[in-house]
């Protein structure tokens, strides 16, 4: 869908390697990366392979960059530093939490105003209650989404200095002068943070355009997390670019821009 729209719109696809996470972000897996990608047909021009004007493209690269958009909202007050744990948060939830996404944060540190000198803290962005965030998604349509009902203070700077995805992207997109972003349909609510931050740091946001997940017969997403719903694990099945692309918005049978 990237690509398609892309040649549409004459514009230039883009692949950034979202490695901020230290303990899977190896050497090998961004060539695996790389292969399934070009296997599966996606033919981009800029990349962590092949540069291009906006590079780095690998986020591991861009700290400096991103420090600088933490620094930013931190003078500008919009964050707040947070010494709860994951369990902390949890434990303090009135329902259980299930699933990838963020969950709401029940403010435990939320009038913290400055950070506890050696302490090692998460920073939070500070959502607006009650604010309607909105905006036109080229998949789905008009989306809304209500700060601190659908999503809550969610962290921007981890306590072991490295900067969350919904930040490190805003910033990268921004800077990138990304037009559209496409992406899976799990990260509507992604959306709405990033929008925040956009408006926090005065940058212009992108489009968005998010796509139905594929998955297996049980539902569960193509991911590189699990092996048996990943892209490779497809290839090695003896599926088709093709068969996996008819695939796109149903249950997929697994054999048992600028």
């Amino acid at each position: 869908m990237a690509q398609e729209r892309a040649v549409a719109a004459h514009g230039t696809l883009i692949l950034r390697n979202e490695d901020l996470d230290r303990s899977r972000a190896r050497a090998e897996f961004v060539e695996a990366m790389l292969e399934d990608l070009r296997w599966f047909g996606f033919r981009w021009q800029e990349g962590p392979d092949c540069g291009g004007s906006f590079g780095p493209y690998s986020q591991s690269e861009r700290y400096e960059f991103h420090r600088a958009g933490f620094e930013a909202l931190k003078s500008r007050g919009c964050i707040y530093p947070c010494y709860c744990s994951r369990q902390d948060v949890l434990r303090a939830l009135s329902a259980p939490h299930a699933g990838d996404d963020e969950p709401i944060y029940p403010g435990t540190c939320r009038n913290n105003l400055l950070d506890g000198g050696d302490r090692k803290a998460n920073w939070r962005f500070r959502v607006p209650d009650g604010e309607a965030i909105e905006f036109a998604d080229g998949g789905f349509g008009k989306q809304q989404f209500v700060a601190g009902e659908d999503f809550g203070d969610f962290v921007v700077w981890r306590h072991d200095e490295t900067p969350s995805y919904q930040l490190a992207v805003a910033l990268d997109d921004a800077a990138m002068r990304v037009t559209e972003v496409v992406r899976g349909a799990d990260l509507l609510v992604s959306t709405a943070r990033q929008l925040l931050l956009y408006r926090a740091l005065n940058l212009e946001p992108p489009k968005f355009y998010h796509c139905p997940l594929v998955t297996d017969q049980s539902g569960l997403r193509l991911a590189k997390r699990s092996d048996a719903a990943s892209l490779r694990a497809l290839r090695k099945q003896g599926l088709t670019p093709e068969e996996i692309r008819r695939g796109w918005g149903t249950n997929l049978s697994l054999g048992g821009a600028r």
